[in-house]
């Protein structure tokens, strides 16, 4: 049973205490794109909204992140995603 809409959801944490993965594609004119969670369970959602960062948000395809999940209303979502140098 997932957590109310908005509840961070628990991944496989990073020494941060979030979860780490991959950006399978990102689409920077529509703001939105995909990651790959590192513990092997389902992509994720995410749009530019999410991304930490000043300026112009975008994410690059095998960009290294960490993140938070949380449900919305088609499964999962990323939230405070962070470039990984």
């Amino acid at each position: 049973m997932f957590p109310p809409a908005g509840d961070a959801l628990p991944f496989r944490k990073s020494g941060t205490g979030m979860a780490t993965g991959v950006v399978k594609w990102f689409n920077p004119e529509k703001g939105f794109g995909i990651i790959t969670p590192d513990d092997g369970s389902p992509d994720v959602f995410t749009e530019f909204t999410a991304i930490n960062a000043t300026g112009y948000r975008t994410l690059h395809e095998n960009d290294r992140v960490e993140f938070e999940t949380e449900s919305c209303a088609h499964g999962l979502r990323a939230r405070k995603v962070t470039v990984i140098p």
